[in-house]
């Protein structure tokens, strides 16, 4: 249910919601527009994407997060058609039940929860730093990433036996050093920035996946899986929070705030050099020039 709340902080603003042809996205989208945003449906399947877009009122965007050119393609169509973004919620994810490998040479797993959504918000950076309100980028993490691990020289996976929960896990502790580390960067123009748990929620996320689709159809995955109506409420409360400065780079646990698990998820460090490392991957700055 909207409120007036979300009414009075979104009407007139620009959403965009990536993974929002089902699940948590197209419920988040029809919560912002029915609060009066103007939403870009954003989704990889058209037919899906279209309807919600037109169930809505809103308008649809395609895009393959499998291809990094495809990102860049549906930045450039984001920057012709709206004049401002105020909120984008980065909440497209993927799980992948064996290792695959996208066209621009990465593990899939890591390019569609990472690699494709820190390249979005870093072609998008100067409108939402443009926001007259300021801007808010929320991103969806798990809970998952206290059993993530990330290895700098090997972010692909290519060195070990891939196992579908891992590859998730990793690439959503990415997701959290992503969000501090943007926090890091933006100090100062405007743009806040958060991720979120949006616990644990029936959607199509790991239809890949066999033994994913047997439990979600289970009773027990019936009885203990959240709706995504209650999946996107964290959304639609991070885009609304009246202090965003107060918990800038911060992560949430649904709608709580929670300090990060002890470990990788604490190293400010590793947080910086994910994101240059993440930049040179998607070819936002060259590598380093080889010595000696």
């Amino acid at each position: 249910m909207t409120t007036d709340n979300d009414a009075r902080h979104l009407r007139g603003k620009t959403v965009v919601i990536t993974g929002a042809s089902s699940g948590i996205g197209a419920q988040a989208a029809r919560r912002f527009r029915e609060a009066g945003a103007a939403v870009a449906v954003v989704g990889r399947s058209p037919q899906k994407t279209e309807a919600v877009a037109k169930q809505i009122g809103a308008r649809p965007h395609l895009v393959d997060y499998r291809r990094l050119d495809d990102v860049h393609r549906l930045a450039a169509d984001l920057l012709a058609a709206y004049d401002r973004i105020d909120v984008l919620a980065n909440n497209a994810a993927g799980m992948f039940a064996d290792r695959t490998v996208s066209p621009d040479g990465h593990e899939m797993t890591f390019q569609v929860n990472h690699l494709a959504p820190f390249l979005l918000t870093n072609l998008l950076l100067s409108r939402l730093s443009a926001a007259p309100d300021g801007a808010r980028v929320i991103n969806t993490a798990s809970s998952t990433y206290r059993r993530g691990r990330l290895d700098l020289d090997d972010l692909d996976g290519s060195r070990r036996r891939y196992r579908i929960q891992r590859a998730y896990a990793a690439s959503k502790l990415a997701t959290v050093l992503f969000t501090q580390e943007l926090a890091r960067h933006t100090r100062g123009t405007g743009v806040t920035t958060f991720s979120f748990h949006p616990g644990g929620v029936a959607t199509d996320i790991g239809r890949d996946s066999a033994l994913f689709r047997l439990f979600m159809n289970s009773p027990v995955g019936r009885a203990t899986l959240s709706t995504p109506e209650q999946g996107a409420e964290p959304l639609l409360h991070l885009a609304t929070i009246a202090d965003p400065q107060a918990v800038n780079g911060g992560y949430f646990n649904r709608l709580k705030p929670e300090d990060p698990a002890p470990g990788q998820a604490r190293d400010h460090d590793l947080a910086r050099r994910l994101w240059d490392r993440s930049a040179e991957l998607t070819g936002l700055q060259p590598p380093p020039a080889a010595t000696g």
